[in-house]
């Protein structure tokens, strides 16, 4: 990790780690992209609980990271580069608003099959980004990797594990500057936050960045409105529809 980025508990890497911060067979898990819809959220976790609101301080949204579900759903654009999902990265100085909710330990080890290419960090949610903040609880959240990392560590080495969820669709490499946000997938996001309240809203628009991590998503979106006119076609609707 960059030596200037911002502090956290600690890195999770299997599921023994989350139960470490579970409390009664569950742990809380943030949503920043897509899990900001409560109905997207129980989509993936249809036994989730508690679904709420709160605020991590230090880290920003970043476009960075190629998804293959994207690629699978036909949705991804190669020739423009849209085909990037979102994580987040440790930044001093910011704080996004996030989802989050609760799920079974049980879950855990779908959940990391699931969010393959991603680092798990336990951090701290808390009610509000100012100074006097009450802590709400530890949760994990989905932040950026790097390829070498991946596939040392995830992977295992493994070649053609990469290739069966990468390579396969012509990827070689996951994590870039270069890429630029999946079309339905950034419309979906922005309909989710606008939705889950004002503060959402700003917080994405604000403290959400390409890849190149100056372009924040109000400026983007102001150079690309069209974005938010498109529609997802009719089989992923429900999906994508905010």
């Amino acid at each position: 990790m960059d030596a200037n980025a911002a502090p956290f508990s600690r890195e999770l890497e299997n599921a023994s780690d989350f139960a470490a911060i579970s409390s009664n067979g569950l742990v809380s898990i943030c949503g920043f992209g897509s899990l900001l819809s409560e109905k997207s959220a129980r989509s993936t976790f249809p036994r989730l609980l508690n679904f709420r609101p709160g605020v991590v301080k230090n880290f920003r949204r970043i476009f960075a990271h190629i998804a293959p579900i994207f690629l699978e759903r036909g949705i991804a654009n190669v020739e423009t580069k849209e085909m990037s999902s979102l994580s987040v990265e440790p930044c001093i100085g910011e704080s996004i608003v996030v989802t989050v909710f609760e799920i079974s330990l049980l879950e855990v080890p779908a959940f990391i099959q699931r969010e393959h290419e991603f680092r798990f960090l336990e951090v701290a949610v808390v009610n509000s980004s100012e100074e006097n903040a009450i802590h709400l609880c530890k949760a994990v959240i989905c932040a950026k990797y790097s390829d070498e990392e991946y596939l040392s560590i995830r992977c295992q080495g493994n070649k053609d594990v990469f290739y069966e969820r990468y390579g396969k669709h012509g990827i070689q490499q996951i994590w870039r500057d270069d890429i630029l946000p999946c079309r339905l997938y950034l419309h979906h996001c922005v309909l989710a936050a606008k939705n889950l309240g004002q503060d959402a809203f700003e917080s994405f628009l604000d403290h959400t960045y390409l890849g190149d991590r100056r372009t924040r998503i109000r400026e983007y979106l102001d150079a690309h409105p069209g974005i938010m006119k498109e529609q997802p076609p009719e089989h992923l609707r429900d999906r994508y529809g905010g």
